[in-house]
């Protein structure tokens, strides 16, 4: 499994980063045909607090899954998108009769 973070317009930390891979390292327990995520953090340009967000998509046979967080932190975006593809990957399970 391949973990792609790319981060526009800054550079983050290791620690960012760490973090990241070990929270979407996580959604294997989930599915087990998850060919790679790709995840992309970046900066928004706006005046609110909440400027930051994180794309992640889940290349798995079929269609990819996707899911997108702005939030005050990296970390906070990142939780709140691993949350939703949780739950997107609930609902392909149960419609497809995992």
């Amino acid at each position: 499994m391949n973990i792609n973070i790319q981060t526009l317009d800054f550079t983050a930390k290791e620690e960012l980063n760490e973090f990241v891979k070990e929270k979407v390292a996580r959604l294997g327990r989930y599915l087990d045909n998850i060919i790679s995520y790709e995840i992309t953090l970046r900066v928004d340009k706006s005046e609110t607090n909440d400027n930051k967000i994180a794309d992640i998509r889940l290349v798995v046979p079929g269609n990819d899954l996707l899911a997108s967080s702005r939030a005050s932190s990296f970390e906070k975006a990142t939780a709140q998108a691993i949350e939703a593809l949780e739950r997107q990957i609930e609902k392909r399970k149960t419609k497809e009769g995992y």
